[in-house]
Parts: structure tokens; C-alpha cells; sequence
């Protein structure tokens, strides 16, 4: 039996709509929710293998978009809200009664800083951008996963045409790369 990757993945992979404009993501709570406003769509959607990254119980990935942080509000219950490890360069925003993870922010220097991570699946609107890939597959490994079992994890996302990587997308390495090299050119002129 193939294992669980994803709902919106295993379910079959729902396009999103180009045009949609963004909504709202709610935690788990039975009441007095947690709400964000998103003012866009996401961009990089993706599956990821992380061990940080919230998941649906029983599936091996989380799917996870980012946004510019400008378009994301804490819009209700922002007192529910902690951050899970204040170390890490993600600060991901989580309920404290269900501890779902709303949103993820990044507070120090990073390629990334500017976007916040986001979980689409706790909306309840439809056209958010569908999955563009898989990235750090390998890491399901280290999280207990058999190693045997990976050519069939791949083959998985191969047949819905998500590309596996066991880092980000070409895309994305190629902005964390670029970032690096300005900051280098940069501090070489001091």
C-alpha cells in the first residue's frame, strides 16, 4: 500500500485558480478560532519532508506556500498565537490549544526574509496555487520512514508530475545562491 504523502496530494492534485486574490486560514480550534488574512495568492507551493513543517496526522509531508509578509494579518484570536522555537530562523506561528501552525516568519538576515510560509490547507476557499513540487524528500527518513520504501515515495509524486528534490526547487536554490553572492559582494567592499 503507497503511504500517505498528502490529502490535497493523495486525493489528486486540484489546479489553483491564477487569478485568486487570497483568503483566510483558520485553526483547528472548535471555536474562537485562530484567523490570518492572506491578501494573495502563495507562490512556491510545495510538498516538504521537513520535520519542522505541520502536517495532517498520518501523512509524511506538509504542503507548504509563501507570501509576502505584507499580505498576511493576524485578523482573530492573535493571542492564541506562539511561536514553537524561538531559535529557528522560521518563526512558525502556532494555536495554542490545537497547535496548528498558521504561519511561518522569518525575523533574521535570510534569502527568504520578507515571505512568510503558509498552510493553504486551513482554508476554506478554493484557488490557492496547487503544489509545484516536492523538496527535502530524503528528510522523511530521518524522521523514522523505512529507506526501502522511497522509490515508491517518489514514484508517487512522479505520477500527480511533482518533480522530488532533497533540497528546494532549481528556483528557489538558485535565489538562495544568488543572495549569497550579493551579500558576499557586498561585505567584500567594506
Amino acid at each position: 500500500m503507497a503511504p500517505s504523502l498528502h490529502p490535497s496530494i493523495d486525493n489528486g492534485i486540484k489546479k489553483g485558480d491564477a487569478n485568486f486574490a487570497g483568503g483566510k486560514l483558520y485553526c483547528h480550534c472548535p471555536s474562537n478560532k485562530v484567523e490570518v488574512t492572506l491578501g494573495s495568492n502563495v507562490l512556491h507551493n510545495h510538498a516538504c519532508g521537513c520535520s519542522k513543517c505541520w502536517k495532517p496526522k498520518s501523512a509524511l509531508f506538509s504542503v507548504v506556500g509563501v507570501i509576502p509578509t505584507d499580505k498576511l494579518s493576524v485578523t482573530a484570536n492573535k493571542q492564541k498565537l506562539h511561536v514553537i522555537d524561538k531559535s529557528a530562523a522560521i518563526q512558525r506561528n502556532a494555536c495554542k490549544e490545537c497547535g496548528v501552525h498558521l504561519f511561518g516568519r522569518i525575523e533574521v538576515d535570510h534569502p527568504f526574509k520578507g515571505l512568510d510560509f503558509v498552510h493553504t490547507e486551513l482554508s476554506d476557499q478554493s484557488g490557492w496555487q496547487e503544489p509545484q513540487f516536492a523538496a527535502f524528500v530524503s528528510s522523511i527518513i530521518e524522521q523514522g520512514f523505512d529507506p526501502s520504501q522511497m522509490d515508491g515515495v517518489r514514484s508517487k509524486f512522479k505520477s500527480v508530475g511533482l518533480e522530488t528534490y532533497d533540497v528546494l526547487s532549481p528556483a528557489l536554490m538558485d535565489a538562495i545562491a544568488t543572495y549569497t553572492a550579493q551579500k558576499s559582494k557586498t561585505s567584500s567592499k567594506l
